[in-house]
């Protein structure tokens, strides 16, 4: 029989009609997005941008994921709500005051004077904030990265420029002159660079005002130049960034483990008591701060370590790349941190849309205008900080370190050294055989013993450029592809 439960009626006594028309639309609406992404997909695959595929492809994963968490939500509405807790530790760590709950589970709890755990409307409304979450996380992952390219768009020009005469001739390898006569000396040895409380006030003000020059491009791109490849080479170096940094999109689009804890904590300190909008807004940018002090540290220590290393520079000033100018030795720390910071400024402008769109404008959860207008404004800054600023400071520092990525290569070049590597271990098991069995038949007459191994990794002696068109324009004597795809080289 039907039952009409708190003035909504059921499915028994609901037109048909009315439930095939939501179905088409959900349907349509569903198959319309995972055709977009099969044509984003088969777009990126056609420009051969692996690493954005990638990111898609955790893209979707997430997606999946929050189709099972809704999917278990659902299933579980009824037997959560149905969990019973003393009226003592229910009302602890409230984010509004309890009002009464006219619900059958809420009412059996409260007739034996206890409350529920968690009320069926309270977990339709978790279901909609996870989704709220993700996809403000995914949103302002894109927009940030999409700014910070655009910001690196004149980066093209620069990279165009150290190809042309009047660069060649300003740094002919032939001049010799002081550090502090070079664009990059006059710039980062000041009287406050050799003392660290003074050379951080600095560089914290340093990263609003030209984060990123062109003398600084262009010192860190030869430093990078002459650590992995040959003296003169004509190697992209603003193709190589954007590689990477497509790369590392793929790491901080996606939701890891580690971020659902965060977000589970930060659920739990939107309690009152804690009066979170005085300090949880200015956590990101606090931490995005202190990242663009150290990037603007970095590229000033290793102008004072070149100094102090010796006073003359004879054509462009070479800088060094290592691993200790970063912290604990980790340049992929610093993108851990910027995953961090987006995914916080994320939650929080998604918990304010949330809590608008479920409670108003003027709930408990926003409680002055001030709470309002802090959360907004912190997180439209450190969005528009973290893009324009922070991200191609981040995309041109940490490539300073000891070894370099295998973003290097082009797609198609690594795929065809992987190629390369599968025949030639081939080859290699061939010939062991081939000279065991020979070795085999002739054991008795051989004065001397033969060893023979395999190695995990094998060098080939290739020229990109004349067997792939779209290789990097480096010179080198040898690449080597290991057995976990790493991709390295020798200069020549």
């Amino acid at each position: 029989m039907a039952e009409e439960e708190e003035g909504q009626w059921t499915l028994e006594v609901t037109p048909t009609w009315a439930v095939a028309i939501v179905c088409f639309v959900l349907i349509a609406v569903s198959l319309l997005i995972e055709y977009g992404l099969h044509l984003l997909a088969k777009y990126f695959k056609k420009q051969r941008r692996k690493s954005l595929i990638q990111a898609l492809d955790k893209i979707k994963l997430d997606l999946m994921l929050l189709g099972f968490i809704s999917l278990f939500l659902t299933v579980c509405e009824k037997p959560i709500a149905n969990i019973c807790i003393p009226r003592s530790v229910g009302e602890t760590f409230l984010p509004c005051p309890r009002m009464k709950s006219d619900g059958e589970e809420e009412s059996k709890c409260e007739e034996q004077g206890k409350l529920s755990f968690l009320s069926r409307k309270g977990v339709q409304e978790l279901q909609l904030l996870i989704f709220v979450v993700a996809f403000f996380h995914v949103f302002s992952s894109f927009l940030t990265f999409s700014l910070g390219l655009a910001k690196m768009k004149r980066w093209e020009s620069w990279e165009a420029e150290t190809r042309t005469l009047e660069y060649q001739y300003s740094n002919d390898p032939r001049r010799f002159q002081l550090i502090h006569q070079t664009s990059f000396g006059r710039r980062h040895l000041q009287f406050w660079s050799e003392y660290r409380l003074l050379r951080l006030p600095a560089c914290f003000l340093r990263q609003f005002f030209r984060s990123v020059s062109k003398v600084d491009y262009f010192t860190l791109r030869h430093g990078f130049i002459m650590a992995h490849f040959a003296e003169g080479s004509n190697f992209d170096f603003q193709k190589y960034i954007r590689r990477a940094l497509e790369k590392d999109f793929g790491v901080v689009v996606g939701i890891s483990f580690w971020i659902w804890i965060f977000s589970v904590v930060f659920i739990f300190l939107n309690a009152h008591v804690f009066y979170n909008y005085f300090w949880l807004p200015f956590i990101p940018l606090a931490m995005l701060l202190i990242v663009g002090t150290k990037l603007q540290g970095i590229i000033t220590r290793m102008c004072v370590d070149t100094n102090d290393k010796s006073h003359v520079v004879r054509g462009t000033l070479l800088v060094r790349p290592s691993d200790h100018y970063f912290w604990f030795g980790r340049p992929t720390l610093l993108l851990h941190l910027m995953h961090f910071i987006l995914f916080q400024n994320s939650f929080q402008l998604a918990f304010f849309t949330w809590t608008w769109f479920k409670f108003g404008i003027r709930s408990c959860f926003h409680h002055e205008t001030e709470d309002i207008v802090i959360k907004l404004v912190m997180g439209l800054l450190v969005h528009i900080l973290c893009g324009y600023v922070t991200l191609p400071l981040y995309a041109l520092v940490t490539q300073m370190g000891t070894s370099m990525r295998k973003a290097v290569f082009t797609e198609g070049v690594v795929e065809g050294l992987k190629r390369w590597r599968v025949t030639a271990k081939k080859k290699v098991a061939l010939r062991n055989n081939s000279a065991r069995r020979s070795l085999d038949a002739s054991i008795t007459s051989l004065d001397t013993s033969a060893s023979f191994s395999t190695v995990d990794g094998v060098s080939f002696h290739v020229e990109l450029v004349n067997r792939f068109g779209d290789a990097p324009d480096t010179e080198f004597s040898a690449v080597e592809v290991g057995e976990d795809d790493s991709v390295g080289l020798v200069a020549a």
